[in-house]
C-alpha cells in the first residue's frame, strides 16, 4: 500500500460523524507502533511530523522513507496519509517537493492576510500534485516547535477566508492547546465549533487532542471535528512504560539493557494508546 492523500479519508469522516486519527512520530519506535495499530484496527491512519521532530530525525526526506519502508516491511495495507504537521512556508514547500501526500501550512503567527496569501499558495503548489493541504486559523494554545499560540478562538470570518483558498482541511482555535492541560482549563468553546461547522465546508481538525476529555472530543466529533492530532499522550504512555521497565529493574537483567528490550514496552504502550483512541473516535475499519 503506497501514500493516499488525505482528501477522500477525511471528507468521508466528515459525512459520517466519525474522525480519523493524526499520530505524530518521533522515531522509529513511534512510526512501527502507530503502523501496527492501524493495521489491527484495520483502519486508515494518518502519521506526521513536526518541524523540530524531522530535525531530530534527519530530515523530512528520511522521514517519509521511514514510513514508506516500514510499510513495506510490516506489510501495512491499509490507507496511510503521509502529513507534515505544524510546517511554515518553507517547511510545507520542502514537503511538497519531497512528496509527502498531505502538508499543514501554520501561518496562524502571521498577519491574517498574509496568513491568506501563502496558503493560497501553498494550496496551488500542493494540489498541482494532488497534495492534500491544512491550513489553521485562531491559534492553538500551548507550544509547538517554539511557536506559542494562547488559544484564542477562531474568527468566523477569518475562517470562511482561509477555507475559500480551497484548502482540503482546516484547523481551528476553539480553546485547544498543545501538550498537558492545566487544571484550571475551561474546556472546548462548543458555541463557536457550532459557528464554524455551520458554514465551513472542509472537514475541521482539533489540534491538541491528548488531555481533553473524551466525551467532548466525541461531542466535537459530531459537530464537524474529522481529524484529532494526537501526540502528548503517546509520549505520556512511553514514558510511562518505560520508566516502570527500568524501575523494576529489567534493564539489569540478563541483556536487558538492549535498546530493543528497553523500549519494548514503550512501544507496545504507544500501540495500546493509539488502538484504544481509534475505538473512541469511531473510525470504520477499511472494508
Amino acid at each position: 500500500m503506497s501514500f493516499v492523500n488525505g482528501n477522500e479519508i477525511f471528507t468521508a469522516a466528515r459525512k459520517g460523524h466519525y474522525a480519523v486519527g493524526a499520530f505524530n512520530t518521533n522515531n522509529l519506535e513511534w512510526t512501527r507502533a502507530i503502523l501496527k495499530a492501524a493495521q489491527e484496527k484495520n483502519t486508515p491512519v494518518l502519521i506526521q511530523v513536526s518541524m523540530g521532530a524531522a530535525k531530530y530525525m534527519g530530515d523530512y526526506k528520511l522521514v517519509k522513507s521511514l514510513v514508506e519502508n516500514e510499510m513495506r516491511v510490516m506489510n501495512i495495507t491499509v490507507p496511510v496519509v503521509m502529513h507534515l504537521d505544524h510546517g511554515n512556508y518553507e517547511a510545507a514547500k520542502e514537503c511538497i517537493e519531497a512528496g509527502y501526500t498531505s502538508v499543514m501550512f501554520d501561518g496562524h503567527d502571521l498577519p491574517f492576510e498574509e496568513n491568506l496569501e501563502k496558503t493560497k499558495e501553498i494550496v496551488a503548489l500542493a494540489h498541482a500534485k494532488n497534495i492534500s493541504v491544512e491550513a489553521e486559523v485562531g491559534s492553538i494554545g500551548g507550544e509547538e516547535d517554539g511557536i506559542i499560540g494562547e488559544g484564542e478562538l477562531a474568527d468566523v470570518e477569518e475562517a470562511k477566508k482561509i477555507a475559500a483558498t480551497g484548502v482540503d482541511y482546516l484547523a481551528c482555535g476553539i480553546g485547544n492547546i498543545h501538550g498537558k492541560y492545566p487544571a484550571n482549563w475551561k474546556g472546548l468553546h462548543f458555541d463557536r465549533l457550532k459557528e464554524l461547522a455551520d458554514v465551513i465546508e472542509p472537514p475541521l481538525v482539533l489540534h491538541g487532542g491528548s488531555g481533553i476529555p473524551q466525551e467532548q472530543v466525541v461531542k466535537a466529533i459530531k459537530m464537524g471535528i474529522s481529524k484529532v492530532n494526537i501526540n502528548t499522550e503517546c509520549q505520556l504512555a512511553f514514558a510511562a512504560a518505560t520508566r516502570k521497565y527500568i524501575e523494576a529493574g529489567k534493564d539489569q537483567q540478563g541483556k536487558g539493557y538492549d535498546p530493543r528490550k528497553l523500549l519494548a514496552d514503550g512501544a507496545q504502550a504507544i500501540t495500546d494508546t493509539v488502538e484504544e483512541i481509534i475505538d473512541w473516535l469511531g473510525t470504520p475499519a477499511v472494508k
